[in-house]
């Protein structure tokens, strides 16, 4: 999955308590005591079901038929290789037989989004969320694999190469959603040149890159819960992994930066950049790579926002003049 960004919904509808007491009976997770649709998620895929054996997600009408097979992997392995709070085990089922369609069923883990208790916390309190959440990625990123690519059940250890090299992968995908992001907004001739200008200047940079990490793809503060131990915090959950793949673990802090930035927060964009660097195992050539990273994020920020028409900053900015405050976060942060 990737490869492709899904802007539909695949909406649940309307489920009975009969259907779930039946998922609920597949996996001998005993009686239904209730459900609730889920204020987040993508795609309004998921619900949340209590039982007598405890509290679950429900997450069904994939985007595409291997979506939660693609999810399960990445679980599956991150259970295993790290300490990290993922929703496991992660239960799939293909058969249709009790929905219209596969789904799956994954642990309800505990905590709240930072969005939720922000307020009130100071200063100190949000750098050691964000030093957690640089270490989180650190040790997602330890999972190493032989190729860059993505997950493709066909294949024996989970991952397809991508056709070409990884920067070719890359490069080509952000060529072509500038290109998209013609249809939805002004992109001008110098927007084009500014681009090419960015993935030059990083491109012999790319060429030299040889230790494929995980790439969670959609790291961001949706889709990770935290929680108060002893007045420290730390993260107590962290799921959706529908676009995840195998390439530069750089990509991660993409989403994070910018939402600091945003919230003029350069203090805590900082911290969260120099705990990642501390900890990371494979940061050479960092500010040219995260560059190249963020311009890609911000491209694919720009046209949803665009198409959408939920622009939240100057509309009459050009792209070029509007990106380049993020691409060049981490070399005027770290100077």
């Amino acid at each position: 999955m990737s490869t492709n960004i899904y802007f539909s919904s695949n909406q649940l509808g309307e489920l009975t308590e009969a259907q779930l007491q039946q998922v609920l009976k597949r996996f001998s997770l005993g009686e239904l005591l209730s459900f609730e649709k889920t204020e987040k998620g993508v795609g309004n895929q998921t619900l949340f079901i209590s039982a007598s054996s405890g509290e679950y997600v429900l997450k069904g009408n994939p985007l595409i038929e291997t979506q939660f097979k693609e999810e399960k992997f990445y679980v599956d392995n991150l259970s295993k290789r790290t300490t990290l709070p993922v929703p496991s085990p992660y239960l799939t089922d293909e058969s249709k037989d009790i929905l219209d369609w596969s789904y799956s069923l994954m642990p309800r883990l505990p905590g709240r989004h930072i969005k939720g208790v922000e307020t009130g916390l100071n200063l100190n309190a949000k750098k050691g969320i964000a030093g957690i959440y640089a270490r989180t990625l650190c040790e997602l990123h330890g999972w190493k694999a032989v190729h860059f690519g993505e997950y493709d059940p066909e294949k024996r250890d989970g991952i397809r190469p991508f056709e070409g090299s990884y920067k070719t992968w890359l490069y080509d995908r952000i060529r072509y959603w500038l290109e998209d992001a013609k249809k939805y907004s002004v992109i001008t001739a110098g927007d084009f040149d500014w681009v090419e200008d960015v993935l030059a200047a990083s491109e012999n940079v790319f060429d030299e890159l040889n230790a494929p990490s995980f790439v969670m793809g959609d790291y961001q503060t949706d889709n990770i819960l935290v929680e108060q131990s002893n007045h420290d915090w730390k993260i107590s959950g962290f799921f959706d992994f529908t676009t995840g793949y195998f390439g530069d673990g750089i990509a991660d802090l993409s989403n994070m930066v910018a939402m600091y930035l945003d919230h003029a927060e350069d203090e805590l964009a900082k911290h969260f950049i120099s705990m990642y660097i501390d900890c990371s195992e494979d940061k050479g050539n960092f500010i040219e790579r995260f560059r190249v990273h963020m311009l890609h994020q911000r491209i694919l920020d720009w046209g949803c926002a665009k198409a959408t028409h939920n622009v939240t900053w100057d509309n009459d900015l050009s792209f070029s003049s509007w990106a380049v405050k993020y691409t060049e976060s981490a070399a005027y942060l770290l100077s």
